[in-house]
């Protein structure tokens, strides 16, 4: 699925981080005006799988790695190096178990970015490794066939460790910021922000759950449906049974 070639579906991830002090919030950036896709957009961090999401060293620096059930790791590591690019979230823990509590250096987060810096030797100096065990699906969308780009998207939920500050990168995300599902979704309604459709539809099954706890434990209890969108006339039409409820999307929206 990690086909660049023209027309291809692409491998993505991207992750739901939440925390409840001082309330049930979701961590989301605004993507820059000038990126080609989601531009201007309130979005979960993430982005495309890249090689280094497979690179066989992780074994041995990202706990869980075996034991990957509906997704795969390669999936669950690009989820946490787009958490890290964009935003400074470094989702490991140290040789003692504890979370990793440091400040992600901007130009390191840069050079991963890039492709300059292997996301991997960062971890690996630092003397961590990636939690994927704390990494719950939540979400599988795959782009509608009418879209020029199209992704095989996992969304990932996870508490968000609170020693860390989230600070955007200023090249793909230009703000970070934690905010209450149900206050985005009201932004997004007003027209004050501009959020896409598939993030619409995972805020307002956010804001279902009561806290981040909640959150988790719906989403392991869900049964996984893979969203692919269809057009029906002048609307777009999602599987009823996706947990979603009877959704349709006007294609003049898009």
């Amino acid at each position: 699925m990690s086909d660049s070639s023209e027309g291809a579906i692409r491998a993505a991830a991207t992750i739901l981080l939440l925390r409840d002090a001082p309330d049930f919030e979701v961590l989301m950036v605004k993507r820059h005006h000038q990126i080609d896709f989601a531009a201007g957009a309130l979005v979960f961090p993430g982005g495309k799988s890249h090689q280094g999401d497979s690179d066989p060293r992780w074994r041995d620096h990202a706990l869980g790695f075996d034991a990957v059930e509906r997704d795969d790791a390669a999936l669950r590591i690009a989820a946490l190096r787009e958490a890290y690019e964009e935003a400074g979230v470094l989702l490991a823990r140290d040789r003692d178990g504890a979370f990793y509590a440091g400040e992600a250096a901007k130009d390191i987060r840069a050079a991963v970015a890039e492709d300059k810096v292997p996301f991997i030797e960062v971890v690996a100096d630092l003397g961590l490794s990636l939690d994927l065990s704390a990494l719950t699906v939540f979400a599988r969308w795959i782009t509608p066939k009418l879209m020029p780009k199209r992704f095989d998207t996992w969304f990932y939920v996870a508490h968000a460790p609170l020693a860390q500050q989230a600070i955007c990168d200023g090249h793909e995300a230009v703000d970070a910021e934690w905010i209450a599902p149900r206050q985005a979704l009201a932004l997004a309604a007003s027209g004050a922000r501009k959020v896409i459709f598939p993030t619409r539809m995972n805020l307002q099954l956010l804001a279902e759950s009561a806290d981040p706890s909640d959150a988790v434990r719906r989403a392991a209890a869900r049964e996984l449906v893979t969203v692919e969108p269809w057009v029906d006339g002048d609307v777009l039409r999602i599987p009823p049974e996706a947990g979603y409820g009877p959704v349709t999307e006007s294609l003049a929206a898009l």
